[in-house]
């Protein structure tokens, strides 16, 4: 079942409906309600990806850790990790094997999982300040890249940094570069404007997670680092078996975007 044409406002809604097997794209989702990328490995990887998290806060931002096991996050009371996602991916030594609505039936009980800040979530202040986003508007998954950069490896883990990409009008790009640097916890300020071959991206209209979005004439491409960097490190680290989000497909908690807010 794809995404309705309405949106619930509510967390908790759209938990119920992600439940019920409806799944797509959470940009514009539960206004003002903070978003999250899910990862979760063995526990005698979670060390590393908590070391990886740490050493590269850009596009790992950590917002909760659970316990080994556990499903749960007080991020969301009552909510399941297994369950209240749109969609999963499912990696077995580096390679996706699954992508279901719900993964119980994959779950195992060493499982320590991440919940790692998503830039949907400062979509709301941009568009408060009047930053178009043109992914909303068109109804398609934000562009994402496999940029050049490496991350900074940690234990096993290793890979490059992933990018989402927004048009962005010249006249609002202060704006957007001022609106996120304010919100840390879902990756901040960002981390290229303008040509993508800076980030070693050949091409716009070929993104390697979410869609191709069209650019109005003049829109400047600008880039934020991106939760779906530990993806890379999966595919690159080729740990025994982990569980993710599908890119685009968050979390959404019930903690409101001002808590994250510094200023």
């Amino acid at each position: 079942m794809s995404l309705t044409s309405t949106v619930p406002g509510n967390p908790k809604e759209a938990r119920a409906l992600f439940r019920s097997g409806v799944s797509g794209p959470t940009a514009g989702w539960a206004a003002g309600h903070t978003q999250a990328n899910l990862i979760a490995v063995p526990a005698d990887w979670a060390y590393d990806m908590l070391l990886f998290c740490q050493r590269n806060p850009k596009p790992c931002p950590v917002l909760d850790v659970t316990d080994e096991g556990s499903w749960t996050t007080p991020l969301a009371p009552g909510a399941d990790l297994r369950t209240d996602l749109p969609r999963y991916r499912v990696w077995e030594a580096g390679d996706l094997v699954a992508e279901p609505t719900d993964v119980a039936g994959h779950w195992r009980d060493d499982l320590v999982s991440f919940l790692i800040g998503c830039s949907f979530t400062f979509e709301w202040a941009l568009t408060e300040s009047g930053v178009p986003m043109r992914h909303i508007e068109q109804g398609r998954n934000v562009s994402m890249y496999v940029s050049e950069r490496p991350c900074r490896p940690a234990g096993r883990l290793h890979g490059p940094m992933v990018v989402s990409m927004r048009h962005v009008p010249p006249e609002h790009l202060a704006a957007a570069i001022r609106e996120t640097a304010l919100l840390p916890a879902v990756h901040g300020s960002p981390v290229h404007c303008g040509d993508p071959a800076g980030l070693g991206i050949d091409d716009l209209d070929r993104p390697d997670f979410g869609d191709p979005v069209a650019a109005e004439p003049g829109d400047i491409p600008v880039f934020w680092a991106c939760g779906v960097t530990p993806q890379a490190a999966v595919m690159a680290s080729r740990p025994p078996f982990a569980i993710t989000h599908a890119p685009g497909q968050m979390f959404i908690t019930d903690a409101r975007d001002e808590q994250y807010r510094v200023a």
